[in-house]
């Protein structure tokens, strides 16, 4: 069993299917995908994220050896490595899954409009929706919490707009039970909220954003299509300001790690303004330039070349021009504070271990690192490992990771589960 339909676990299911071995894969969201369907582009190369995950998600879900459970997440786990017993919820979409053909002429009769989760609240969806247009399973779900039916049975809308009879509200949720040999855990990560740290604006100041609702802002599939707007007035900006480590290394907040994949990040977003607009200026504010990987430094390298990206080395705070609602970014140069009027900012705020992580760490039996993450005996030497044999980790619920190592993570763990299963004799 595969938790997490993310692009590690999807990397783990495909390497286990591919070598004849029956994969249940669980996801708790009502599409496979993870973070990296949210995303625009993907460093250091700038290929099309979806472009890249989709072809893998399609293979995850139609492979025969693949049993992709959506919408469903693990509840209770009994015995040992070659013999898991696992309970799993299977919410009610109140949409039959083997009738609906994700034709979208439900969504046109629906009247409620909700704050979209996959738009990170920057777009809005109906109460019956898929997450993205390139949702696997093409399935629709009712959101009973924002539904007129399932809260005060009146509506109907839905169900009288689907030609295939797929709608079912009286639909209950199912509790599955699993045997497997072994157990692959790749949750993910949450984004970090920054209202909290007040020096940076962010809930108070209209022009100040999240890195990841300027990821959905960005791409063409996105609620502005592509466009790059500022909440206050819907104008294009057209000086950008990139703040790092927003959360992260900062103990204050309990976030005291660097989430690994930030400098590159606002690194790509900053040339990705240039190319939308080349009269575009973009300064990132940095603590410390950490491009380690393959080829990050040179990407580095070309941001400031070929997109005359500038690098600011200080940390840096944000206030706001009550006039035109720009925000003004405070700073430090040679022990001199400075500061520069903006028309965005968009903020690299940490990532962090799910909210769920807890409790899943809980019925798995695992250990959480003192960042919260799950913990493998040995980070270096045996990444990947976890102290329940049978059970392992892959991508960012184990610590910090880019998309590249998360995907060689779940390959990796793809193979302890093999060892795990031939011993067991599965």
């Amino acid at each position: 069993m595969v938790i997490g339909g993310g692009i590690a676990g999807i990397q783990a299911a495909l390497d286990l299917a591919d070598k004849g071995i029956i994969v249940h894969v669980v996801e708790k969201t009502p599409s496979i995908g993870g973070r990296m369907a949210q995303l625009d582009k993907t460093f250091p190369t700038n290929d099309c994220s979806i472009c890249i995950l989709a072809p893998k998600m399609a293979d995850c879900f139609s492979h025969p050896n693949t049993n992709v459970i959506t919408y469903a997440e693990v509840v209770g786990v009994e015995g040992k490595a070659g013999a898991f017993k696992v309970k799993v919820l299977k919410k009610s979409r109140y949409v039959d899954e083997s009738k609906c053909t994700g034709c979208g002429e439900c969504l046109e009769k629906c009247p409620v409009k909700v704050p979209s989760e996959f738009e990170m609240g920057l777009g809005v969806r109906k109460a019956i929706y898929m997450p993205m247009m390139q949702s696997v399973p093409r399935v629709m779900t009712i959101d009973k919490e924002h539904c007129l039916m399932t809260l005060k049975g009146k509506c109907g809308n839905c169900k009288k707009a689907c030609k295939r009879e797929a709608i079912d509200y009286e639909m209950k949720d199912q509790v599955l039970e699993v045997e497997v040999g072994a157990i692959i855990v790749a949750t993910g990560y949450d984004v970090w909220d920054p209202t909290t740290s007040t020096e940076y604006g962010y809930g108070r100041y209209p022009n100040v954003f999240t890195a990841m609702e300027y990821e959905r802002m960005i791409n063409a599939a996105g609620p502005t299509h592509g466009h790059i707007e500022r909440r206050s007035d819907k104008k294009r900006p057209q000086k950008m300001a990139f703040i790092q480590c927003v959360g992260s290394r900062n103990p204050q907040v309990g976030h005291p790690y660097c989430c690994a994949v930030c400098c590159m990040h606002s690194t790509k977003e900053a040339m990705l303004a240039r190319e939308h607009h080349d009269d575009m200026e973009s300064s990132v504010f940095y603590k410390d330039m950490r491009a380690c990987a393959k080829g990050f430094w040179e990407y580095v390298e070309r941001a400031k070349r070929d997109y005359a990206v500038r690098y600011v080395n200080s940390d840096a705070t944000v206030q706001e021009n009550p006039e035109n609602h720009n925000p003004i970014v405070v700073y430090d140069v040679g022990g001199r504070q400075q500061s520069e009027e903006f028309d965005m900012v968009v903020l690299a705020s940490t990532l962090i271990p799910r909210k769920d992580t807890i409790e899943l760490a809980k019925i798995l039996g695992l250990k959480l690192d003192q960042f919260g993450f799950l913990e493998s005996t040995d980070r270096i030497l045996e990444n990947g490992r976890t102290v329940v044999p049978g059970v392992y980790l892959a991508g960012y619920c184990g610590g910090p990771a880019d998309i590249p190592e998360s995907v060689a993570q779940g390959s990796s763990a793809a193979a302890k589960a093999v060892e795990t299963l031939v011993q067991a004799g599965v």
